[in-house]
């Protein structure tokens, strides 16, 4: 979105066309949205090796790809895939001293040879080299034509870190095309240099019927038999965990920035500077999409960058919330809670008072915990109105200097409250905070014991019994406690080794996962503590290598909640919460969570294709490389079933994941490679990485229906947790003096529906008109230089969270009134219905319909304009709708 508005400001230019031709593997999501944005056709190149030999065979790399099976037809795309030789030149060149057709050599940054010749220049063309170099591209031309349906054949010129000298490349391409074209008669071929949209328009007016795609993605990648692209699913664990919560960050500092230009616009805080606050993030996340960066496949200098915008773009978008909340607070005057403490006693510690400010970026009401890291251990919490909060301290797992305390918190969607921690022995409220109690149970040892079971200890709330069982301090089972159906369950570390010596066998890297066996268990005993509470009871087991250890390797650290009377606490007490700590690892390993039930699952497991939507992967078997070909990216959702019961899991940030036995799942949670591969050595991508790592996942168990239910909130529950904010008062007035009003919040809730969610409500501050005549007008004339960032002007994005038939309720299509529902943020004048990224206005934008065997009409697509004049709008399921807001100024 970012990219095509300054594409689409600066030049007027919409793009029409995706090229992803390097990213290890396709996704079904991508057609869809490049179908949104407005797009005609789709490249991709890497895709698995056995697949696309096929494919090639059967002249089938060319297709109609109906990324949703919801929107079916309505969002499909055109899909090109590269054949073997992918999107580089042929490097079958005899008589050339490098490979492919690359005059200009290989580049040398940041200081480039003063004689200006590269190392392995291939021969120019020359008069005596001239014909065999023709005669060389027109055999390979012929050659790829043979895999297509029609004459012609898109023929990538370059590679990698290509075209950085182009008129050396130019001098030679030019004579060579020109030669090519002037003895057609002999070469029976033409050739011209061209853009995708020529290359495509003479495919769509060929008038030929192509065959459809389904919903199915390209994932894994193998690129031979033992290269299978899986490892980066996991590569750089720190980096993608950074990378989430800033996405998280940045936006909730969209939606609170976006409140606040709309109810006071003429605040003290500069507009413009909170967009460039904005910007900087937006760039820095951005960045991190790259396929070689979020996938953890560049050097460390490259990741310490990634991690250097990202830290910045997030000190700078939390300054802004801050700025936001606390002159709100300010505006607030008539309800603002003041400060407070008791008479001191000689020698008695001084009481303090700190507030909490709690926003909640999700536009559903949501009752949840939040965690406060705290240095003491008496407090208690009050809420804005002066009345006890629920909460739980306890001594962390971290340190034993610290407390944990967990506080109940009520927020309506886009709102924020404020919470009163008041500490000191004397303000110490027992029926406010509780204390948890810690338990210590003695190191048990895994793996032999005759009749595990026998010896168990439940751990309850509302929704879950766990079992644990202590004569290995491991789960044994989880009962749900409506269906009243029990699922055995049994978590353990356990680590893959990999190979490190290029001459010994395949190894593992950044991105290939090559396990040289199956995984090993790394742990011989179990430590176990619970610590027991009225709201919270958290199990930690800690995994060592022998019984006298003194440090362990790995941790897992559970928690089950208990939501008191008169909350609505169902989503909360839904979800089993596990942080695990892994690291650092010894060198060519490869560590997962490997969890098995007692479900017949077949060794089928369903995993998220970017966050949008379920894959159903089916075990396979290869002749080589087996597990790493079944192992699948876990962008936020996973989970396996049997007929009636589902386990699923939801994360904070990417992972790999696979089923290699029925009834199990393992989790690839962290990598520490060191192999004497050239390329690794040389890029310095051997994936020495000693970092701990600290990954949140949220179980939920039950009936499929249930299940179903739940997870899509829960996924955006755990990526969009509250924002908390402190401040700490002084010390000023006797007594408690709590104002009895009604809660006034500024921004107004902004409540959806539960199978609905903002994916955006922004202010872009983009200056370009929404009329495209008009916009194309004032680059011509010079005016958007002049022009000031449009603040009037949100773009929302909707999406419908459940697809077709998901759910007998939440998958139904939902009517929304965008000017009620945006009511607390002002007065709505104008809606239009825009493209994905905004460019287009929806009521103008067509899009190539191309035949295929059940649609032979291909009159251009066009998606008609469905906001009523009241304002309302009809979200489908897997729906994106996208529109451009004006507001009523003040």
């Amino acid at each position: 979105t970012e990219g095509h508005g300054f594409l689409y400001e600066v030049f007027g230019v919409r793009p029409r066309y995706s090229w992803h031709v390097d990213p290890f593997g396709a996704s079904a999501t991508t057609p869809t949205v490049f179908a949104l944005a407005g797009f005609n056709a789709h490249v991709i190149s890497r895709i698995d090796y056995d697949l696309k030999d096929r494919m090639q065979r059967d002249k089938k790399l060319q297709f109609v790809w109906r990324g949703s099976p919801s929107l079916g037809e309505q969002q499909e795309i055109f899909t090109h895939v590269m054949d073997q030789y992918s999107y580089c030149t042929p490097s079958n060149l005899p008589f050339s001293n490098r490979s492919g057709f690359y005059w200009n050599g290989i580049a040398l940054f940041p200081e480039p040879p003063k004689d200006g010749i590269y190392p392995n220049m291939s021969l120019p063309v020359t008069s005596d080299t001239l014909y065999p170099y023709a005669e060389t591209m027109v055999a390979n031309i012929k050659e790829r034509a043979a895999w297509f349906k029609t004459k012609h054949v898109l023929w990538p010129w370059g590679c990698d870190k290509q075209f950085f000298n182009s008129s050396v490349q130019f001098e030679n391409m030019d004579p060579l095309l020109e030669f090519i074209n002037q003895h057609t008669d002999e070469f029976g071929v033409t050739v011209q240099y061209a853009t995708l949209n020529e290359y495509f328009q003479a495919l769509y007016y060929s008038n030929l019927t192509w065959d459809v795609r389904a919903d199915q993605d390209f994932l894994p990648y193998s690129s031979e038999p033992f290269h299978a692209w899986t490892g980066f699913y996991a590569s750089r664990n720190v980096l993608k965990g950074i990378a989430r919560r800033a996405s998280s960050f940045l936006y909730a500092g969209e939606l609170l920035f976006s409140q606040y230009a709309l109810k006071i616009p003429s605040g003290s805080i500069s507009k413009l500077w909170a967009l460039q606050q904005l910007r900087a993030l937006r760039w820095a996340v951005s960045e991190v999409q790259h396929h070689d960066a979020i996938t953890g496949t560049e050097s460390p200098k490259v990741r310490e960058m990634y991690i250097s915008h990202l830290t910045q773009g997030v000190l700078a978008v939390k300054e802004l919330i801050a700025k936001i909340l606390i002159e709100s607070l300010e505006s607030e005057k008539e309800n603002i809670l003041y400060p407070f403490h008791y008479s001191l006693n000689s020698g008695e510690q001084e009481n303090k008072e700190e507030q909490l400010v709690v926003y909640n970026p999700l536009a559903w009401n949501i009752t949840t915990f939040i965690t406060v890291s705290l240095t003491y251990s008496s407090v208690s919490v009050y809420d804005e109105e002066g009345n006890p909060v629920p909460a739980q301290i306890q001594k962390s797992v971290e340190s034993n200097s610290t407390f944990d305390l967990y506080i109940l918190v009520v927020l309506r969607g886009l709102s924020y409250r404020r919470y009163i921690l008041k500490t000191g022995s004397i303000a110490f409220n027992k029926e406010s905070t509780s204390v948890g109690r810690l338990v210590e149970f003695d190191r048990q040892p895994v793996g032999r014991i005759e009749k595990p079971g026998r010896k168990l200890l439940p751990v309850i709330n509302n929704c879950y019994i766990l079992m644990m069982d202590q004569s290995n301090n491991l789960l044994y089972s989880i009962t749900e406690r409506d269906s009243k159906r029990t699922v055995k369950v049994t978590q353990e570390f356990l680590e893959y080794h990999a190979n490190g010596d290029i001459n010994k066998g395949p190894i593992s890297d950044n991105y290939l996962f090559t396990p040289n066996g199956s995984a090993v268990r790394i742990s011989s005993t179990v430590g176990m503590e619970i610590v027991v509470g009225k709201l919270v009871t958290e199990v930690r087991q800690y995994f060592y290598s022998n019984q006298t250890a003194r440090d362990y390797q790995y941790a897992a650290f559970t928690k089950i909640f208990n939501v008191p009377e008169g909350y609505d606490g169902k989503m909360v007490c839904q979800r089993i919460e596990q942080t695990y700590r892994v690291g650092p690892m010894g060198i060519n390993r490869e560590a997962i969570l490997r969890t098995r039930t007692d479900l017949k699952t077949d060794k089928t497991i369903y995993t998220d294709d970017n966050g949008y939507q379920m894959q159903k992967r089916t075990y396979k078997t290869y002749k080589n490389n087996t597990v790493a070909r079944n192992y699948y990216p876990m962008v936020r959702t996973a989970y396996i079933e049997d007929d009636s019961i589902r386990l699923a899991m939801v994360t904070e940030r990417a992972h790999g994941i696979s089923s290699q036995d029925n009834g199990q799942v393992e989790i690839m949670l962290h990598r520490r490679l060191w192999n004497n591969q050239d390329w690794d050595l040389g890029y310095n991508l051997t994936l020495n990485d000693t970092s701990v790592v600290r990954p949140v996942f949220w179980l939920m168990l039950g009936p499929k229906s249930a299940i179903n239910a739940l997870y899509q909130r829960n996924a955006l529950a755990l990526a969009h947790t509250p924002i908390v904010l402190y401040e700490r008062f002084p010390v000023m007035v006797p007594k408690l003096q709590w104002p009895r009003q009604q809660n006034k919040i500024l921004y107004g809730p902004v409540t959806l529906p539960q199978n609905l969610h903002f994916q955006a409500l922004s202010i872009p501050g983009w200056k370009y008109s929404s009329s495209h005549n008009v916009h194309v007008q004032n680059i011509q004339k010079g005016n958007q230089k002049h022009t000031d960032p449009d603040f009037q002007r949100v773009l929302l994005r909707i999406m419908h969270l459940y697809k077709v038939g998901e759910d007998p309720i939440l998958s139904q299509p939902v009517v929304i009134d965008i000017k009620s529902l945006l009511q607390s943020l002002g007065t709505v004048v104008s809606v239009e219905e825009r493209s994905l990224t905004g460019t287009w206005d929806i009521k103008v934008m067509s899009r190539w319909k191309w035949k295929t065997p059940q649609n032979r009409n291909t009159e251009f697509a066009k998606d008609a304009d469905s906001v009523g004049e009241d304002f309302t709008v009809t979200i489908n399921p897997k729906e994106i709708r996208t529109f451009f807001v004006y507001f009523k100024q003040h």
